[in-house]
């Protein structure tokens, strides 16, 4: 583990953690921690024990060789890693990690604690759920607070969420009984390709964080790659009328709720974007 001391102290950081597992349909949320770590060049610091927290024969050790095939064991564990964003106003602390099996107070308040050792100002999580969201149409990403302050002062909604809740429930309760400011992001992955990767609903919760953050995110192949995903869809779609049908009626069901003024604001929001990523002031 590298000492948190040897960090250059850092500028009202935020964190940003995604889990595998439960909270992570389609690899969405843990795939998009995975791609700010990638851009960001982002340095790891940390990493927690898994002894107390895992079972190693639900989530198992892998084996792999590295570029100089030496073989490689590598445990399922929680990584911590900070991003310096030379033009942004803070910098960003990333958590990539895998759903403890066991003993979850004891983990959140370890890692909670690094989280206070980093100065971390605002904790942001992130999720992806299975929903009857239709593939053709913009991956919708609910972002929530438990605090309403903090929704309001975000533009989040308050949470109402009642039911069985994973470790980013946990976080963020956690979050609240300290007074640790924090978001919840949730991207909807189509139930009927739940299976990993989900590049497109990856691509929706990277930009919700850069708005979030209003810091600009390089985005690499993920416009791509979403393209290409949604294309093999359509392509496997068209191979079954029944699943046709399904999806129709799925677009049709969402273009009717969808309001004008929705479409308006995804205007702004994606011509905020072009601005940040041009390097130009907005306001």
């Amino acid at each position: 583990m590298i000492e948190f001391e040897a960090l250059p102290e850092l500028v009202d950081p935020v964190l940003v953690a995604a889990f595998e597992g439960w909270n992570d349909a389609g690899d969405a949320a843990s795939d998009t921690v995975d791609h700010l770590r990638e851009v960001w060049g982002a340095q790891l610091v940390a990493e927690i024990d898994p002894e107390d927290y895992y079972d190693y024969q639900v989530n198992r050790p892998h084996i792999s060789f590295d570029d100089e095939g030496i073989r490689r064991l590598t445990w399922p564990t929680t990584r911590i890693y900070v991003a310096r964003l030379p033009l942004a106003l803070r910098d960003v602390v990333l958590v990539h990690g895998v759903e403890p099996n066991m003993r979850w107070r004891q983990f959140t308040e370890e890692l909670l604690r690094y989280s206070a050792e980093l100065g971390v100002t605002l904790t942001v999580t992130l999720g992806a759920l299975l929903s009857d969201s239709p593939h053709t149409r913009p991956v919708p990403v609910t972002g929530t607070s438990t605090d309403p302050g903090t929704a309001r002062e975000l533009g989040v909604e308050p949470s109402h969420y009642e039911g069985p809740t994973g470790i980013v429930g946990v976080l963020q309760e956690a979050c609240s009984r300290r007074g640790i400011p924090s978001v919840s992001l949730w991207a909807a992955v189509p139930h009927y390709v739940a299976q990993a990767p989900s590049p497109k609903a990856t691509l929706a919760l990277v930009r919700r964080v850069e708005d979030l953050l209003d810091v600009p995110v390089p985005l690499g192949d993920l416009v791509e790659d979403a393209r290409a995903w949604e294309i093999g869809v359509d392509e496997l779609a068209a191979e079954d009328e029944e699943v046709a049908d399904y999806v129709r009626s799925l677009e049709e069901a969402r273009d009717t709720t969808d309001l004008p003024e929705a479409s308006g604001e995804a205007i702004a929001r994606e011509f905020e974007r072009y601005l940040r990523r041009r390097g130009v002031d907005g306001t």
